[in-house]
């Protein structure tokens, strides 16, 4: 509130107040005095008046009453009047009565009601001679003129209120003026001060302190225009000084955008060459695992095997390292990205350690998945990171155990379902082992780059230190967290949490049902044991222990390599032929290395880690199916009556015939379309559906995504039917791409029969009997430095042993070679990369079959460089390929010759 306001408050209101309430009091005094004077007058008026009317009222004089009564009713005051006998009988009534009858007993004194707006009188009228001639007066009183002398004594006080109000308010702005200006003058002073205007003078006042007011702000005045000058001069002091270090900022910022371009110029080119780098020694490498393979098949001694495998382990590390040092720049650069897939926590631990298994086998560990049954599928995330980590975890764990058991746990940490964001499940994923463990100094360091628990691990285990750390990287990236859990000698445990979405997840199906089958089992190994027990229970079994074998339907039973190999392979083969029932083996070895054991009440032999799939396809074969549907390696005894259906889809003829030689055998029947368009039309017309497709990646017309996804859309069967892409060629990126679109699973030719025989295995539950024996046969003292042009043996060994197919598919290759060379060259002149890179690829295709090994590495090796670093870095390599094609032209007579002389 303003001091101009507070003057005219104080000198307004304060007398204004004080008048208000003498007002108020006079006017209730007033009123009051009115009201009082108006009764006594009443009653002095009724009390001089009573004897008259009395007397009267006991003569019975009607006259006298009415001239009295008139009298009475002449006052100012009354408007009505009224005589009433002792009886209650209205005598005399004068003027008009306004208020209800009265009581009929005579008061006993003179009462006067002041309540209602129109007051009551009543005077008793007694006769002393004649009680019975009594009576009482009543009469009614008009306040109206007591009610409009109280508004006038309002009206006039108001009145002299309001001119008293008027006068106070001019003599309080008059004063309050006089008092604010000049402190309006000071404020207006101090407002042009606080702007910089120091030109400014007060007049002089006639009140001292108006003066001293004054005074003071024009010696603030002089104060702050001395202390501004004193600034402004200090203020360009240090402006000198900061622009000075300014330029020296500027020109180490300068020095310092060099610098950073520098870095990341040096950064790029890093990652270029690390990327560079990687390709042109995976592109060797892939050529030396692949034709090492390719050797295995050939007749070698066993010192040669033994060569050949280390060479194959070399190799196989040198690639896990170059993997991990391109992840970890990856991860480094902020360039890694993560996909979303779907995901199904089984399958992708089946592959894991089904990845592992044989260097578990190797060493003899007991190697189990424990996947919780309330982890609801399928799940939401990046499949192929997540494998990454599992394998890496899994590695470290087999690698660093000698002896025990290796145990991957999945269990549901938390569920988070909400109305606006799609639902989230949190896991835990756990391995753990009965390795070597770490201290607790070595936990502090074992996820740093380039760091291993021990120096000498690096030595005596391999590894380049970069696994854990990339495992901790990725984890982080998908939203989780890693911790580990050891002691020295007493094994190691690493766990991490994994939130995936599951916005469409549900509880997993039973993947069998055993209607109250009793099966007896047998698994000395406890985890081992309790997953089995577990899962015979949730598909409707009933296990039982050996005990109860004559009652049982299926005996399982658990072997370890010494009784497999060893002189108790007698025993066990007794125990199966004395069993009663069908009797699964379960065997920590590889299925090659499984011995030949009959069956004769029905079973077979399963190779440990067991799978949840698989263990449910055994159960499925041995207690479900009539007859049974089974290839078994294991036993010749059983026949299938029941067979399977393949599609192979390729536009190659040669590539076509060869997949339908690896395949078709009793129980399996191969039909091979020539393009997309045509397997559609085998799709639409087969009366029985196909139980799996071999489907060529790059295809003239539709190629194979197409294709698959044609078939997909077909509904029915074809929406669950296992399609697998084959190809001469496969990036990492490519191959998650096919997955995502539809296919199930990628294979690289040259198709290894092994790998070929597990994705049966896989998809089908069927075991292909693969021959382990080789006869070997003298090698030459000294290898050729170079590979051959022609490789029969190759050729025959790809060919599934058939040497007139071998032939027939290396003819088949020369004869389509100046096609391929026709359009080679025209892409190449038309610059036509895509181009190209369809016809390499279908010659790359077409090679891997044949016995052509020069060949095929100048065309993996080109396409590799293609994919890779594009055509301009390919121009190097078209030279030795079409000096290769030329070569093996030369060839063509010398090997039909060869073969008619050998017919």
């Amino acid at each position: 509130m303003s001091l101009n306001t507070r003057l005219l408050f104080a000198l307004m209101g304060i007398p204004l107040c004080v008048y208000a309430a003498m007002a108020v009091l006079l006017v209730v005094n007033s009123d009051q005095a009115s009201r009082q004077a108006l009764k006594e007058r009443l009653q002095d008026s009724s009390e001089l008046i009573a004897p008259s009317l009395s007397q009267a009222l006991s003569q019975a004089n009607p006259e006298v009453l009415t001239q009295l009564t008139q009298r009475l009713l002449e006052q100012d005051s009354l408007r009505a009047v009224a005589l009433y006998n002792a009886d209650g009988e209205r005598l005399i009534s004068l003027g008009h009565m306004t208020l209800p009858t009265p009581a009929t007993q005579i008061p006993n004194e003179f009462q006067l009601n002041t309540d209602a707006t129109v007051w009551q009188l009543r005077q008793p009228l007694p006769a002393e001679d004649n009680p019975s001639r009594s009576g009482w007066l009543e009469a009614e009183v008009d306040t109206r003129a007591l009610t409009l002398g109280h508004y006038r004594w309002i009206a006039t006080l108001s009145l002299v209120g309001m001119l008293l109000g008027i006068a106070l308010f001019l003599l309080a702005f008059a004063i309050s003026r006089f008092a604010t200006r000049p402190l309006e003058e000071a404020n207006l002073a101090l407002y042009r001060l606080s702007r910089g205007d120091y030109h400014l003078h007060l007049a002089s006042d006639s009140t001292r302190e108006h003066q001293q007011l004054a005074d003071n702000i024009h010696t603030l005045t002089r104060t702050m225009q001395r202390a501004q000058h004193e600034m402004q001069t200090q203020i360009e002091h240090a402006t000198s000084e900061l622009q000075e270090s300014m330029e020296t900022i500027e020109e180490q910022n300068i020095e310092l955008d060099m610098a950073h371009r520098n870095a990341l110029r040096a950064n790029a080119v890093k990652s270029e060459f690390l990327a560079n780098m990687s390709h042109e020694i995976r592109t060797p490498l892939n050529g030396i695992i692949g034709f090492c393979r390719l050797l295995g098949r050939s007749k070698l001694d066993s010192r040669q095997q033994e060569w050949l495998q280390h060479v194959h382990r070399a190799c196989d590390n040198l690639v896990m390292l170059v993997n991990d040092v391109l992840d970890f720049s990856k991860l480094e650069a902020n360039r890694l990205t993560l996909e979303e897939a779907d995901i199904d926590m089984v399958t992708l631990v089946d592959e894991a350690i089904g990845l592992h298994a044989p260097e578990a086998q190797r060493k003899q560990l007991q190697l189990v998945a424990m996947v919780y049954d309330d982890i609801p599928m399928p799940l939401r995330g990046d499949p192929l990171r997540l494998h990454q980590v599992l394998s890496n975890l899994l590695s470290n764990a087999i690698k660093f155990t000698h002896e025990g058991d290796v145990i991957v746990r999945v269990m549901l940490d938390s569920e988070i379902a909400t109305q606006h964001k799609r639902a989230q499940t949190v896991l835990r994923i756990s391995i753990s082992d009965t390795g070597i463990g770490l201290s607790h100094e070595q936990q502090k360091q074992l996820f740093q780059a380039f760091t291993q628990a021990e120096p000498s691990h690096s030595r005596e285990f391999g590894g380049s230190g970069l696994g854990l750390t990339i495992c901790q990287q990725l984890i982080q990236r998908m939203g989780g967290e890693i911790s580990v859990e050891s002691e020295p000698g007493k094994g190691a445990t690493f766990a991490f949490t994994l939130p995936l979405l599951a916005p469409h997840a549900k509880e997993r199906p039973v993947e069998l049902t055993l209607p109250g089958s009793t099966i007896c089992l047998h698994e000395p190994h406890a985890p081992t044991r309790f997953v089995l027990t577990h899962l015979i229970e949730r598909w409707g079994g009933k296990p039982r222990p050996l005990s109860a074998l004559e009652t049982s339907q299926l005996l399982i039973i658990s072997a370890t390599q010494e009784e497999l190999h060893g002189p108790t392979i007698n025993t066990l083969q007794a125990t199966i032929e004395a069993t009663p029932c069908p009797v699964l083996v379960l065997a920590n070895v590889a299925s090659l290395d499984a011995p030949r054991l009959t069956y004769p009440h029905g079973g077979e032999l399963i190779a440990k880690p067991i799978t949840r799939t698989t263990l449910a396809s055994a159960l499925k074969r041995q207690l479900l199916e009539t007859p049974q549907v089974a290839l078994s390696a294991t036993t010749e005894t059983h026949k299938t009556t029941h067979h399977l259906h393949i599609l192979v889809v390729d536009d190659n003829t040669s590539n076509r015939e060869l997949l339908k030689a690896l395949l078709e055998r009793d129980g399996i029947i191969v039909t091979t379309a020539e393009g997309g368009q045509q397997a559609l039309t085998f799709a639409k017309s087969a009366s029985k559906p196909f139980d799996m497709v071999l489907m060529d990646i790059r295809m003239s017309g539709m190629d194979g995504v197409q294709t698959t996804q044609a078939l997909r859309r077909l509904g029915g069967p074809w929406a669950s039917c296992p399609v697998i892409a084959v190809t001469a060629h496969a990036l990492n990126n490519e191959r998650q791409q096919w997955l995502n679109e539809g296919l199930d699973e990628v294979l690289v030719k040259p198709i290894d029969e092994a790998k070929l025989h597990q994705m049966l295995q896989r998809f089908l539950g069927v075991t292909i009997a693969t021959p382990t024996t080789q006869t070997v046969t003298p090698r030459p003292a000294h290898a050729p430095e170079t590979l051959a042009i022609v490789d029969l043996t190759l050729g025959e060994r790809l060919a599934g042993g058939s040497p007139a197919r071998a032939h027939t598919q290396l003819i088949l290759l020369i004869d389509s070679l100046d096609a391929s060379e026709a359009n080679i060259r025209q892409a190449v002149n038309q610059q036509d990369e895509a181009a190209l890179l369809d016809a390499v690829h279908h010659l790359n295709g077409a090679s891997r079959y044949c016995g052509a090994p020069e060949l095929a590495l100048l065309v993996e090796t080109l396409e590799t460089r293609l994919r890779t670093r594009g055509m301009a870095q390919a121009q190097t390599l078209l030279e030795d390929l079409y000096a290769s094609m030329q070569r093996l032209r030369d060839e063509r007579q010398r090997l039909t010759d060869a073969f008619y002389v050998s017919s």
